[in-house]
């Protein structure tokens, strides 16, 4: 067969330069951010993350944390117990953002209900997607610590606020304290904590985690 013309050896030397500087350029992907942003958008805590999918408490933290990498049996547990698509869970990150005009506005008793044997839940902003802080308005059924098979701890930071009724904050470090309506609490969410209403009425508290 005749050479190739010297014009289209360049041409492919130009085109294998670019894609080559192409692929220098491109973001590994953060999937364990990802996985993070997916659970605490549905407001669940690694012990009820891994009670959905079945893998350890200890596997989901490493997997956040970008400590381990899963395997694809792990990927599709993830996928079943978060109740999302392959797709959602491959998709970008979270990234550092200008100014942008995002608005949610969720009317009273139309947020999304999430029931624990605990708390029951309801997410706020659910049409809001990468939040950078989770809201939701939770009404408080435990009566005992006892209620609770170990702390609840999961990564970042949160704020409690009682809207109604009085509860009895339980944490690792610190003696118990009762909270009265109107008070509010701000804590590092990997230490264990845990919320007791006291009050004759299931109280209700305003959660925002970050």
């Amino acid at each position: 067969m005749p050479d190739e013309p010297h014009f289209l050896k360049e041409e492919k030397v130009q085109i294998s330069r670019a894609e080559a500087d192409a692929e220098a350029h491109v973001e590994p992907l953060q999937l364990g951010q990802r996985v993070r942003e997916i659970r605490l958008s549905q407001s669940l805590t690694l012990e009820e993350a891994s009670k959905l999918t079945g893998l350890a408490r200890s596997t989901l933290s490493k997997i956040e944390n970008e400590q381990i990498s899963p395997t694809f049996s792990v990927v599709n547990k993830l996928v079943k117990g978060l109740g999302i698509d392959i797709p959602q869970l491959f998709s970008e990150p979270t990234r550092g953002m200008g100014a942008v005009g995002r608005r949610d506005i969720t009317r009273k008793g139309e947020g999304t209900p999430h029931p624990t044997p605990t708390y029951e839940h309801e997410l706020l902003a659910t049409q809001l997607t990468k939040k950078k802080m989770i809201p939701y308005r939770t009404t408080v059924r435990a009566r005992s610590f006892e209620e609770y098979p170990e702390w609840v701890r999961h990564d970042g930071e949160e704020f409690m606020y009682v809207e109604s009724g009085s509860v009895l904050l339980y944490t690792e470090f610190y003696e118990p304290i009762e909270l009265m309506s109107g008070d509010s609490a701000y804590y590092d969410c990997a230490m264990g904590h845990a919320l007791v209403s006291t009050s004759d009425d299931d109280a209700i508290v305003i959660w925002v985690t970050a």
